[in-house]
């Protein structure tokens, strides 16, 4: 017996409010993420046009170069080394909860590292060498485990700004 137009209709609308209601609960985290990033770009001065794909009209920053995500698209790396960016970190760089990696060495980064950052409780692994970081070095949270090594060559860090 063929199934009839009502009863067709029943899982297919099921389908389409479980679709959206997935994307409703996922967009604020994802928007949050990309809100980060963006206010980081914002501040830097890119000579190169290194972060020319980081485009707010990409809701998806996966797809941003330098940028790595996890299976629920939630930014876990970011990878900015070497690309010549100079200015400030960005606060809002704190509300990447799932940030594992953060590597910006060999720019010329100024500035404080954001205090902000001691609340990733998922980064393992940071590099900010080689840059013109002020202030002081962060120690508690997720900074009790990077080791000193990655804080080098930053004349001014240690130093007030």
């Amino acid at each position: 017996m063929a199934p009839t137009a009502a009863g067709s209709l029943l899982p297919l609308s099921v389908i389409v409010l479980a679709t959206v209601a997935s994307t409703v609960l996922l967009a604020p985290v994802a928007a949050k993420d990309i809100d980060a990033l963006l206010a980081l770009k914002s501040g830097l001065h890119d000579p190169n046009g290194a972060l020319k794909s980081w485009d707010p009209q990409l809701v998806n920053p996966c797809t941003w170069f330098y940028i790595t995500c996890d299976d629920n698209k939630r930014v876990t790396r970011i990878g900015i080394a070497r690309l010549n960016l100079s200015g400030p970190l960005a606060p809002e760089l704190g509300q990447l909860d799932r940030l594992e990696y953060l590597h910006i060495y060999d720019n010329h980064f100024t500035g404080p590292i954001p205090k902000e950052l001691v609340g990733l409780s998922n980064l393992i692994n940071a590099d900010f060498s080689n840059n013109n970081f002020c202030g002081p070095i962060p120690t508690s949270g997720p900074f009790k485990h990077i080791p000193r090594r990655s804080f080098a060559n930053n004349p001014r860090l240690g130093k007030k700004c």
